[in-house]
């Protein structure tokens, strides 16, 4: 029995050696780090002048990164600032979670019934360019002050992307791809469970990754009108008593949470479409 011949280094696809992988990764977090210490640097750089050097305006009004820290540090000591977090995150999540089940949900059926989507558009469109935040009292006074307000406000408002996107995704699925599962002999399920859905699947991400954005755009207004905790009412108390550092933390771990999820949700995109990168190599 011959022994198999090793291929050659160039002759296999960039894509798929470990080392060029591993060295993409890195180069690509690198590039993140670098970007992040940048902004720190031009913060500190712009706080710092304008206390020491040019003063154009009160230096309390832009504390510096390493005062936003301290203060980060005393409300995790007193415990303020966990509790804060479980607060929005709590709202956030179910909220969001509602909204993507309902707008995944109505979406592929909009997407793929054509009667449903002559009733149900016309009705998605006259309501989508309302801001959210005009229904923000409505809510209150339907639905109390309490939790519900605040998460179905969270999940009226992420509702609208998720939606429209999953929408988009399935009416721009390739004919050709339809055609040529048909032409196999794939049943309608088959066409949409192989077919439509893969497919569309990009869109429905992006969608999700625009409503968990949106998602505390709005949990910030609610916890300003009413809310004894959260993120959005630690910015505002401390708007109340003027510590500039407590509202910019609340800023600054809104901005960091948010991050975080973002690469959840494009590590989750990457493994459900990895049927992708693999046609890419």
């Amino acid at each position: 029995m011959s022994e198999a011949i090793p291929l050659p280094a160039a002759a296999i696809p960039a894509a798929r050696r470990p080392s060029t992988r591993w060295r993409a990764a890195f180069a690509n977090g690198g590039m993140r780090v670098l970007a992040i210490l940048l902004f720190l640097a031009i913060w500190t750089a712009v706080s710092l002048g304008n206390a020491y050097v040019w003063k154009f305006f009160n230096p309390i009004l832009l504390p510096s990164p390493l005062a936003v820290l301290k203060a980060g540090i005393d409300l995790a000591e007193s415990g303020e600032l966990q509790r804060d977090i479980f607060a929005s995150l709590s709202r956030v999540l179910q909220g969001f979670a509602i909204a993507a089940i309902a707008g995944v949900a109505v979406g592929l059926a909009v997407g793929t019934w054509r009667p449903l989507e002559k009733l149900v558009e016309p009705m998605i469109e006259l309501l989508r360019p309302i801001p959210p935040l005009a229904f923000l009292p409505m809510m209150v006074l339907w639905f109390g002050i309490g939790e519900t307000s605040k998460i179905v406000f969270i999940a009226y408002a992420a509702f609208f992307p998720v939606f429209t996107t999953t929408v988009e995704g399935i009416k721009h699925v390739d004919p050709v791809l339809l055609r040529a599962a048909a032409s196999l002999g794939a049943t309608r399920t088959e066409l949409f469970r192989y077919v439509v859905l893969p497919a569309a699947l990009p869109g429905i991400i992006t969608g999700l990754r625009l409503g968990f954005g949106l998602s505390f755009f709005v949990i910030v207004a609610a916890e300003f009108i009413a809310a004894d905790s959260g993120l959005g009412y630690l910015i505002n108390d401390a708007r109340t008593f003027f510590m500039v550092s407590n509202m910019l933390l609340g800023a600054v771990v809104i901005g960091l949470i948010g991050f975080l999820f973002n690469i959840l949700l494009r590590a989750a995109e990457n493994w459900l479409l990895r049927w992708r990168q693999t046609g890419r190599s």
